[in-house]
């Protein structure tokens, strides 16, 4: 799937809290702290798997954070970003900076105030747009200010703490703004509102399919399946839950059934949240045709902004992964147009402005998205253009990117989240190789999709297993999709174990695809392919 990705920090007055039945919203200073300590000291996780985090109970005074006013974040959280990049100037490898200070800055980073994706536009999210009887629907929150929803329901639950619909649409807020900010912390949150809607309101669906979409985004995707399942057990038509069911399917590697799911949601609920997963299902086969059929008849259909700028975003990234630059680009430019903040458009923009050989832009653009929102993906692209550029100091520079991917997952599991897929695919190249197989066998241990099919592979050839990892690679390029990196990771692994035909076939197969797939591999898949023909 596409990628799917605060405040500054006020005193807290004890006459600002309002009593209430339920779990009160907490001032942001509250929230910061906490995610700070827990990221910090490396606590283990609660027996609720909110990482010692008290699950909701009625009557509770326990919090969840309230964001500052739109405007006055954007300088804190440059600020704090610097102070992270500062103490990662003090150790310029991987393992050498102490990774629980680093977690605390990274916390203090992500949580200081970045604008929520969409925010430039006016989507009738303010206070005026609460009603009594329900606060926001999700779908309101979806196509406005995200922030500005979250503090509109955190009044009316104060005023209306019985709403277990506001609480549940509370809690699916919290876990979009944990995936549009990287900000893991805010799934405790997101646990606890929805926990809290479910003791209003017993089975209610909003909640469970909520729970649903904090169980994928935490990776717990038999937890999710679970979830949606129970959601659309109370209501067939909720749309949250037949998409988050399917990509649950997805991601266990159940193709098949996440094929027979897909139709189901067409059915039921047609619409883009709906198309954009039916199409990747086809790519994910291989059938490129009728995913970008899907995507181009949803952005016919998409009006609003937030739909234009994440279906544009999707065709961008499927015309990437098939080495189509200049079709990416115009996606990508279409995207930015319909919110120009929009995180996978401008990391997806600055990887085909690199495989088009624009490496400054993609620099310069990668730099401006990880100063903001410091996520694995993009802070291992703009380490791999620093060491392939290869000025002065950039090696350190790098070295620095990867560092902060450690810092990363620490606070995503601080949050509850497991991060062992993003550990394997960072380690293996740029980190402890030990630790890379460890991670990937506890994700592959724990489902059997293409994506963890190849990061074991990978995995398992770093530390020199190369007869152990070949059916591995087999099997992430079995479905036919069409995917660079797999070819590659394919091709090096059957090179080291002496099937050079099979080699040649699959990086050259990742060349034609993609050839500008990572600037490191591609580099390293054309210098393997020249020693395998000069053998021939």
């Amino acid at each position: 799937m596409p990628p799917r990705t605060t405040d500054s920090t006020p005193e807290r007055r004890d006459d600002d809290r309002v009593p209430s039945t339920g779990p009160e919203p907490e001032t942001a200073g509250e929230r910061e702290g906490g995610a700070a300590a827990g990221a910090g000291a490396g606590s283990g996780k609660g027996g609720d798997g909110t990482s010692g985090a008290r699950p909701a109970e009625p009557g509770a005074g326990h919090t969840a954070p309230t964001p500052a006013p739109a405007g006055e974040d954007g300088d804190d959280t440059d600020q704090r970003v610097a102070a992270m990049r500062r103490a990662a100037d003090g150790g310029r490898r991987w393992r050498a900076l102490h990774l629980a200070g680093c977690a605390v800055l990274l916390a203090v980073a992500v949580t200081g105030g970045a604008v929520a994706v969409g925010g430039g536009q006016d989507g009738g999210t303010g206070v005026d747009a609460v009603s009594a009887a329900g606060a926001l629907s999700p779908g309101d929150l979806a196509r406005g200010d995200l922030d500005a929803g979250i503090a509109s329901l955190q009044k009316h639950l104060r005023a209306q703490p019985r709403d277990f619909g506001g609480w549940s649409t509370l809690g699916v807020a919290y876990v979009e703004q944990a995936r549009t900010k990287g900000d893991p912390s805010r799934y405790p949150q997101a646990e606890r509102a929805l926990r809290h809607s479910l003791d209003l309101e017993p089975g209610n669906d909003q909640a469970l399919a909520g729970q649903a979409a904090l169980a994928a985004a935490r990776h717990d995707f038999p937890g999710a399946l679970n979830h949606a399942d129970r959601a659309l057990k109370q209501n067939p038509y909720n749309e949250r839950a037949l998409c988050t069911r399917i990509d649950a399917l997805v991601e266990l590697g159940r193709y098949d059934d996440a094929a027979k799911a897909a139709d189901t949601a067409d059915d039921r609920r047609p619409g883009v949240p709906v198309f954009t997963r039916y199409a990747y299902v086809h790519e994910l086969r291989g059938d490129v045709r009728t995913a970008r059929s899907v995507l181009e008849r949803a952005l016919g259909s998409a009006s609003a902004p937030a739909d234009i700028a994440y279906v544009a975003t999707s065709l961008g990234q499927l015309a990437w992964n098939q080495g189509e630059y200049k079709t990416a680009l115009g996606h990508y430019a279409r995207a930015l147009a319909a919110d120009d903040a929009y995180l996978p458009a401008l990391e997806g923009r600055a990887r085909a402005q690199a495989a088009s050989g624009d490496r400054a832009a993609a620099v310069t653009g990668l730099e401006q998205v990880v100063a903001r929102f410091p996520l694995p993906g993009p802070l291992v692209a703009l380490g791999e253009l620093y060491e392939d550029r290869g000025a002065d100091g950039d090696r350190a520079k790098a070295g620095d990117q990867y560092a902060l991917v450690d810092a990363w997952t620490a606070l995503a599991r601080a949050g509850g989240a497991n991060t062992d897929l993003e550990t394997a695919l960072a380690a293996a190249d740029h980190g402890d190789k030990e630790e890379a197989l460890r991670s990937a066998r506890a994700e592959w241990d724990r489902r059997h999709s293409v994506h963890t099919a190849d990061a074991l592979a990978w995995a398992l050839h770093v530390n020199g297993r190369d007869e152990e990892a070949l059916p591995y690679a087999r099997r992430a390029t079995a479905t036919g999709y069409r995917n660079a990196v797999f070819l590659y990771h394919r091709g090096v692994i059957e090179r080291a174990t002496g099937d050079e035909r099979g080699a040649r076939t699959h990086l050259k197969a990742a060349l034609d695809l993609n050839p500008g797939f990572s600037p490191l591999g591609a580099r390293e898949a054309r210098t393997a392919l020249k020693d395998l023909e000069g053998n021939r």
